[in-house]
């Protein structure tokens, strides 16, 4: 079975044990999914803070109705879907201000074997960011959730043709910026690679 498949019926695993259980078992679906909605979410509000906050909306709206997310025909790219627009409704109350954003608003949590490559993650999310929104959500749910250019279209509502050229047109724009990809970099992306 495709990681991606097995994933959406672990997560929907989770939204019928809320059904069944309550808000009380939350914590399941937190830990399965909050790590790889935060990164998600990150590169639509580019801040982690706000990225965090557009989770926490995102999992309250699943414990008050998880009947939902247990009856979509694919839960992870469903809750994908719903943190994006939680992410959306954050970055148009925050338009009207600026904000300067650090650079470690966008690092998630890394292992400490992961510590030696820093610099080369500061590369890859530096230049990442400077993508526009609509290529940088398709890089990282192509590269680190290793979804095909389908599933990102369902999340993002728009053709898979659409979700394959703006990866397509990241990709260049990365690879302007970055030079020949860092070691990381082609690792991950290897990952991604598979439509």
């Amino acid at each position: 079975m495709d990681d991606s498949l097995d994933f959406s019926q672990r997560v929907r695993g989770c939204a019928q044990r809320i059904s069944e259980s309550g808000p009380a078992a939350l914590g399941g679906l937190y830990d399965l999914t909050a790590v790889r909605l935060v990164r998600y979410s990150v590169t639509i509000t580019r801040n982690q803070h706000d990225a965090e906050d557009a989770v926490q909306a995102t999992l309250v709206r699943v414990a008050d109705s998880p009947r939902t997310l247990d009856r979509a025909e694919q839960p992870w790219a469903y809750l994908l879907r719903m943190v994006r627009n939680e992410s959306l409704v954050i970055l148009r109350r925050k338009r009207r201000w600026t904000s300067l954003l650090s650079l470690s608003d966008l690092l998630t949590r890394r292992g400490v074997d992961e510590v030696e490559h820093e610099e080369t993650y500061r590369e890859i999310w530096t230049a990442l960011r400077t993508l526009p929104t609509e290529q940088s959500e398709v890089v990282v749910l192509k590269i680190w959730e290793a979804m095909t250019f389908a599933q990102i279209a369902d999340v993002l509502d728009v053709a898979p043709a659409t979700a394959a050229s703006r990866y397509r047109y990241a990709l260049d724009k990365l690879a302007r910026k970055l030079g020949p990809l860092p070691e990381v970099a082609q690792q991950r992306s290897e990952v991604g690679h598979g439509d």
